[in-house]
């Protein structure tokens, strides 16, 4: 234990001096700055029409030019995983350093259990900051404190920015741990976190419309038409992600995102917010999900680690 707490003092500190936490610091700051400007420029209109849940529409209400802050951070939790964790093993191993650090009283599960810890405590530093910034800032111009509610799934939407961030570290933390380049480790981290958030959605639409097409389509085709391509799009933590946050963050309506519901019945339905047990109910499987592929990434990257050789240089 103590070992583990020695290579995660250690690795915290390199992260906080070093030059990519802060240009990533900045560029989530600036971003979520940005994004709270545009929600109080646009948040009277949404007051006039949804009279509960002001608050957390600082998080949620979109501008004409620039996205909401959530679609930033879907954007940016990714890359900040990736940056954490391409170069955790394969830097040590080509520098050298790795085998001076295990001559030491420091076991290799230490090593890699410090780096992963150190990782997600910054991480989690960068998404906690910029969300309670944000909602000290909408605190001081909305003039109306959150409810007890609100704060509760802005809380549960830090942990699943967490958690989804996690999942992106331990990957890019395996291919560190199997390639020896970081070059290398880092491209297919990329290619593969692109490939999720943009080719898949293309996939998804392609399958979907030639298994049930929309030409002239009934509702029912229409229905399974969404089925099929949502259940593609949810091989992707992406998808899961947005879904989560979606329903959590949105009471009224947000929930319809994970089914599909025809603009008749909508117009015939009464949308009363979910209550945060109600929105928990919906997303539990999506955060199992997610959960369990960070796990699962991490422990096949764990094992794979305390089975390699690792020579003096």
């Amino acid at each position: 234990m103590k070992s583990i707490l020695t290579v995660y003092r250690k690795e915290l500190a390199d992260y906080f001096s070093s030059k990519k936490f802060i240009i990533l610091l900045g560029l989530v700051y600036v971003a979520g700055l940005s994004s709270v400007y545009v929600s109080l420029q646009n948040i009277r209109a949404v007051a006039t029409v949804y009279n509960e849940n002001i608050f957390l529409r600082l998080f949620t209400t979109p501008g004409d030019v620039l996205p909401s802050f959530i679609t930033f951070i879907s954007f940016f939790i990714p890359l900040i995983g990736i940056i954490f964790g391409f170069d955790a093993i394969n830097s040590e191993r080509r520098s050298g350093t790795i085998s001076r650090l295990l001559s030491q009283p420091i076991y290799r599960d230490s090593l890699i259990n410090g780096k992963f810890l150190a990782g997600i405590t910054t991480m989690g530093i960068i998404i906690a900051s910029i969300v309670f910034i944000i909602s000290g800032i909408g605190l001081r111009v909305i003039g109306v404190p959150p409810s007890s509610e609100e704060i509760l799934r802005i809380l549960i939407f830090i942990f699943i920015c967490i958690i989804y961030g996690t999942f992106w570290m331990g990957l890019s933390m395996l291919f560190s741990v199997i390639m020896e380049k970081t070059a290398t480790s880092i491209l297919v981290s990329m290619a593969l976190w692109l490939f999720l958030m943009f080719f898949l959605p293309i996939i998804a639409n392609a399958i979907a419309n030639s298994l049930a097409p929309l030409e002239n389509a009934s509702a029912a085709i229409q229905i399974k038409n969404f089925t099929i391509g949502q259940n593609i799009l949810r091989i992707s933590p992406s998808t899961l992600f947005s879904e989560s946050i979606m329903t959590l963050l949105i009471p009224v309506g947000g929930h319809f995102m994970l089914q599909p519901v025809m603009t008749s019945d909508l117009s015939k339905m009464i949308l009363n917010p979910l209550s945060i047990s109600q929105s928990l109910l919906q997303i539990w499987p999506q955060l199992i999900a997610i959960t369990a592929l960070a796990i699962i990434c991490f422990a096949i990257s764990y094992i794979i680690f305390m089975k390699q050789e690792i020579r003096a240089t």
